[in-house]
């Protein structure tokens, strides 16, 4: 099939497939381009039943882009816990100082992307849900409808492929109808192109989709390979004192930057390490490109340790106030019953 062909047909059959079967989100029922932008940036990583929640709560404690910027980061990240990808928590909060400082959400392509975090696709969306800017927010959905759609074979993450699809993508833009034709896209990958078990069998596009014409729906979209998952092994102790715990917060440059942690072994001296009682070995946590293998200790002592500079003593009941990694939180349960 040529690609120019049935462009309408397809953008048409799309929106109107949209209409009946779109999926009813609050961040849709609003032009407010602060509530778009939060939904956006916690949905970056983040499937929207999970997601749902945490956007719910941040709206419900800084309801407009003043009061987050106003927020501290530590309030922030400890509202992020769970979501993962904390980068992300950091981005949004520092994102939000800018647009205090710019005075107006920016309400350019150009502008928006210039937010912390904020990348091409987010700056898209954003701008065609808030502002009708004739863009289109190409995401995994887009390349998986297109390439089946028209049967493309190159590979999503290359340099070709990224522009191939972002030109096509375009090329189908209907013109002022940016908004639902984004979001049709979104919803039709996320609901029916799916990337496993598509439903083909009731697809509003199956007749002239060349993927299922020539059995190729499986196979599309083709991804390169690229990436190589690293183990990495920790020993984490949780210490008891007089009442007390012992945290602190991680630096750049190493996982879970802007949250609390408990001491390492590197951290403790290797008398202390012995005196510990193992409490879990070799507890999986899968992060982006690393998988963590965490042995759990508990430290209990009559004496106050000597630890790094860094380290702060806080009553055991008081670590919930403070933003911890999801590996934290399975250790805590650990040490609760210990």
């Amino acid at each position: 099939m040529n690609m120019k062909q049935n462009i309408s047909l397809f953008t048409s059959t799309l929106l109107a497939w949209y209409r009946t079967n779109g999926r009813n989100l609050p961040w849709r029922n609003t032009q407010d381009p602060y509530a778009i932008w939060l939904s956006e940036i916690i949905l970056q990583q983040t499937r929207i039943v999970q997601g749902m929640d945490y956007w719910l709560r941040f709206m419900e404690k800084w309801p407009c882009v003043e009061d987050l910027a106003a927020a501290k980061e530590d309030e922030v990240m400890r509202m992020w816990q769970g979501l993962g990808y904390y980068s992300r928590a950091r981005n949004l909060h520092k994102a939000a100082q800018q647009i205090v400082a710019l005075g107006h959400f920016p309400n350019t392509l150009d502008g928006i992307k210039r937010l912390k975090g904020v990348g091409d696709y987010t700056a898209a969306a954003i701008g065609s849900f808030a502002f009708g800017l004739q863009v289109a927010s190409v995401d995994g959905n887009f390349y998986r409808v297109l390439a089946r759609y028209f049967g493309i074979d190159t590979p999503i993450n290359t340099t070709e492929g990224i522009k191939l699809f972002a030109a096509l993508a375009q090329e189908h833009l209907p013109q002022g109808a940016a908004a639902d034709y984004n979001q049709a896209v979104m919803d039709f990958g996320a609901t029916q192109c799916t990337p496993k078990s598509p439903q083909c069998e009731v697809c509003p596009l199956a007749e002239t989709c060349v993927a299922r014409r020539e059995a190729r729906v499986e196979q599309l979209p083709v991804k390169l390979k690229t990436v190589k998952v690293k183990t990495r092994h920790l020993a984490l102790y949780y210490i008891r004192w007089n009442g007390m715990t012992a945290i602190h917060k991680r630096g750049s440059g190493d996982i879970w930057q802007g949250l609390w942690t408990v001491p390492e072994a590197e951290h403790l001296s290797p008398d202390l390490c012995s005196t510990a009682i193992l409490l879990q070995k070799d507890v999986k946590h899968v992060l982006t490109h690393r998988i963590i293998l965490a042995d759990f200790y508990l430290l209990t002592l009559q004496q106050q340790p000597t630890l790094p500079s860094d380290f702060i003593w806080i009553k055991e009941e008081e670590i919930e106030n403070y933003g911890i990694p999801r590996l934290m939180e399975r250790l805590l349960s650990f040490s609760k019953g210990s």
